[in-house]
């Protein structure tokens, strides 16, 4: 909060997804701007559609959050052989970029998370897991989707945008 008597303890809010950066499970900062002119989802278990449309420009981002039923109470370092042994478990691997867990909810909510509460469909929460965002080629979020959403279902979005880039 900003006020005349105290110090201001705002964070700064980003104007583009483009603006952001992050850190991947290898400890390497990853910047956003690298995706410019991609279409970006944001959900953990997209291989499917990144073998799909990864060569036609899409981008999945995988973020874990323990805010959640402390689903993901593991260490970062430990995320990967969670996925691949206990959930889903079976040998999976994620085929796409996996960052860091991050709070997704409250005073300490990632910016990225920050940024895209408020676009486009403007809530102040992410109500649980596997809530995912679609980012248009330009970096505005295009369409927020609920974690009951099936994921296939948004194999049309990804198309329609991914035709505006060619």
């Amino acid at each position: 909060m900003c006020n005349q008597y105290r110090q201001c303890t705002c964070k700064k809010m980003a104007t583009s997804f483009y603006d952001l950066t992050a850190k991947l499970l290898t400890g390497e900062t990853f910047d956003f701007s690298s995706l410019k002119g991609t279409t970006v989802r944001d959900y953990t278990q997209m291989n499917e559609l990144h073998e799909r449309y990864a060569s036609k420009g899409l981008v999945i981002l995988g973020v874990p959050c323990n805010q959640f039923g402390h689903q993901e109470n593991c260490k970062n370092e430990e995320i990967l052989l969670s996925l691949k042994y206990v959930r889903p478990g079976n040998g999976f691997e994620p085929k796409f970029q996996l960052f860091e867990k991050v709070e997704v909810n409250g005073k300490d909510a990632h910016p990225l998370f920050v940024f895209l509460k408020e676009n486009p469909v403007c809530r102040n929460d992410v109500s649980w897991n596997f809530e995912k965002f679609l980012i248009g080629p330009d970096g505005v979020p295009f369409k927020r989707y609920s974690r009951r959403f099936l994921t296939i279902d948004i194999e049309g979005d990804i198309k329609k945008l991914l035709s505006q880039t060619n």
